[in-house]
C-alpha cells in the first residue's frame, strides 16, 4: 500500500524553484571538496519521531494521524510502519533509518514475546532493505519510557531492572547487526539523579560502565563492528544526567577504559540544554577524536526544554559542517532526531520538515567549504598562535623545558609583549561575507 501516493519524489531544482517539494540546496551528486553531497550528509530517518509521533505533549492529545490505516499498538500497524518508513525515505532519498526496539513493535506482556515480535519485524524490515537498498544507520534501546526504568537503567538501584535493561541492549545489538548498522547508542535517559539524598553515584556509574562494557563484549561477539555512541544530555528528564555533555562523556569513556569502542552521537539542541554551542559540543568531540555521529535538529532558545525541531539555522547549520570536514567527517551519518510543530499535522509536513532539514545541511555544506577554501580563518589562527612553532614555544610544545627553565626566560624577558588582537568582529564579518555576499 502507498501512503504517500498523492505526493512526488523529491528531486533537485535549484535555489530559484518556488516548488514546495523539491530542495534547493541538496544535490546528492554535486562534489564538494572531493566528495558528493551524499557522502558528506548520510541522512537517516528517526522511527520514533517520524513514524511514531503524533504531536502529543502535556497539554493536549496528538493532532496527526501515524496509524497509517491499522489500530495501533498492533503488529499490523508495526508493518504499516515499514511500509510507510520505507515509502517515505524512497520519496525524499534518505538512505538510513535509526530506531529504538519499542518503535518497532508494541512492548508485550513478557520479554520473550516482545522479542518474538521484534523477530518478526526485523524479517519483514530485512526484505524491505533488500528490496529497496535501505540502510540502518543505529540503533538503540528504549530503556526509559517504561516506569520499570523510572530510577534509570544501567544507574538503577534495582539489580532486577538492570538484568531487564541487559536484554533489551542484547535484542537491540541482535537486530543492529542483522541489519547491518553502523553504530549503537547509548542515551542515558534516566540515567541520572533527582536528588543526592537518595544517590550512590558511585556505585552508579560504575554500574553504567559495567553495562557498556558488556554490551560491547557481546556486541563484538556476534560481529558488530561498529562504533558504540554516547549521546550526552545534561537533563530531562532527570534532574541531571551523567552524559551532561562531550567533555563529561569523554571523561566517563576513558575513566572506565570504553575509549576505543565508544564515540558520541552530538545532538544539537541537548548542547543547547547543555549551555553550550553545536559548535562547542562537535569541537570537544572532534578535537578528541571521537566525533562519531550527530542527531540534527534544534533547539528554542526562548524555551528551556528539547523541542527536537528540524534544523532551519544555516548559521548553525555551517559552522557544524565546518567542524564536521574539520574533523575528516563522521563514522555515522545525520540523523534526522527532529519531528514537526505540534500544528504541522499533515503527511505533506513529514516532507517539508525533511526538506528543510535536508537543504539546511547542504547549503550549511556549502558554505563551510567556502569558509574552508576561502583561508582567511585558518590564516588568522595560524599566525595568532605562530609563537608556539619557534623559540620557546616550540620547546614548550616539545615537552623540552623544565619548570625552572620557564621560570628563568620570563625573568631576562621582563614583560610580554601584547599577546595581540582577537579579531572577533573581524571575523564574524567574514563568515557573514561567506553566507551573505554573492
Amino acid at each position: 500500500m502507498e501512503y504517500f501516493r498523492h505526493l512526488p519524489k523529491v528531486k533537485y531544482e535549484g535555489k530559484d524553484t518556488k516548488n514546495p517539494f523539491a530542495f534547493r540546496f541538496y544535490d546528492p551528486d554535486r562534489v564538494i571538496l572531493g566528495k558528493t553531497m551524499k557522502e558528506h550528509l548520510p541522512f537517516a530517518m528517526a522511527w520514533w519521531h517520524n513514524l511514531g509521533a503524533g504531536g502529543s505533549d502535556m497539554f493536549g492529545t496528538e493532532t496527526a494521524d501515524k496509524s497509517f490505516g491499522s489500530m495501533k499498538r498492533t503488529m499490523s500497524h508495526a508493518k504499516a510502519k515499514v511500509d510507510a518508513g520505507f515509502e517515505f525515505m524512497q520519496k525524499l532519498g534518505v538512505e538510513y533509518f535509526c530506531f529504538h526496539d519499542v518503535d518497532l513493535v508494541p512492548e508485550a506482556e513478557t520479554l520473550a514475546e516482545t522479542n518474538a515480535r521484534l523477530d518478526e519485524i526485523a524479517d519483514y524490515i530485512t526484505r524491505k532493505m533488500k528490496e529497496t537498498g535501505l540502510k540502518c544507520l543505529w540503533g538503540t534501546a528504549n530503556l526509559f519510557s517504561n516506569p520499570r526504568y523510572m530510577n534509570g537503567a544501567g544507574s538503577s538501584n534495582s539489580a532486577d531492572v538492570f538484568c531487564f535493561a541487559a536484554a533489551q541492549i542484547k535484542k537491540a545489538l541482535d537486530l543492529t547487526v542483522k541489519f547491518g548498522g553502523k553504530g549503537y547508542v547509548f542515551w542515558g535517559g534516566r540515567e541520572g539523579y533527582e536528588t543526592l539524598l537518595n544517590t550512590d553515584m558511585k556505585l552508579e556509574l560504575d554500574n553504567i560502565a559495567r553495562l557498556m562494557k558488556l554490551a560491547v563484549d557481546y556486541g563484538r561477539s556476534i560481529g558488530f563492528t561498529g562504533d558504540f555512541y554516547i549521546e550526552p544530555k545534561p537533563k530531562e528528564p532527570m534532574k541531571h544526567q551523567y552524559d551532561f555533555d562531550a567533555a563529561t562523556a569523554i571523561g566517563f569513556l576513558r575513566a572506565h577504559g570504553l575509549e576505543r569502542d565508544f564515540k558520541l552521537n552530538i545532538e544539537a539542541n541537548h548542547a543547547t540544554l547543555a549551555g553550550h554551542t553545536f559548535q562547542h559540543e562537535l569541537r570537544v568531540a572532534g578535537i578528541n577524536g571521537m566525533l562519531g555521529s550527530i542527531d540534527a535538529n534544534q533547539g528554542d532558545l526562548l524555551l528551556g526544554w528539547d523541542t527536537d525541531e528540524f534544523p532551519f539555522d544555516v548559521y548553525e547549520t555551517t559552522m557544524c559542517m565546518y567542524e564536521v570536514i574539520k574533523a575528516g567527517g563522521l563514522t555515522g551519518g545525520f540523523n534526522f532526531d527532529a519531528k514537526n510543530r505540534r500544528p504541522s499535522n499533515t503527511p505533506e509536513d513529514m516532507f517539508h520538515g525533511f526538506i528543510l532539514g535536508m537543504d539546511s545541511f547542504a547549503l550549511g555544506l556549502i558554505k563551510a567549504a567556502r569558509l574552508i577554501e576561502d583561508g582567511r580563518i585558518d590564516e588568522f589562527i595560524k599566525e595568532r598562535y605562530s609563537s608556539w612553532q619557534a623559540g620557546i614555544g616550540a620547546k614548550i610544545t616539545n615537552n623540552e623545558v623544565t619548570l625552572q627553565e620557564l621560570a628563568e626566560y620570563a625573568e631576562k624577558l621582563g614583560a610580554p609583549k601584547d599577546p595581540g588582537s582577537g579579531k572577533q568582529e573581524y571575523l564574524q564579518r567574514i563568515v557573514n561575507d561567506i553566507l551573505f555576499g554573492e
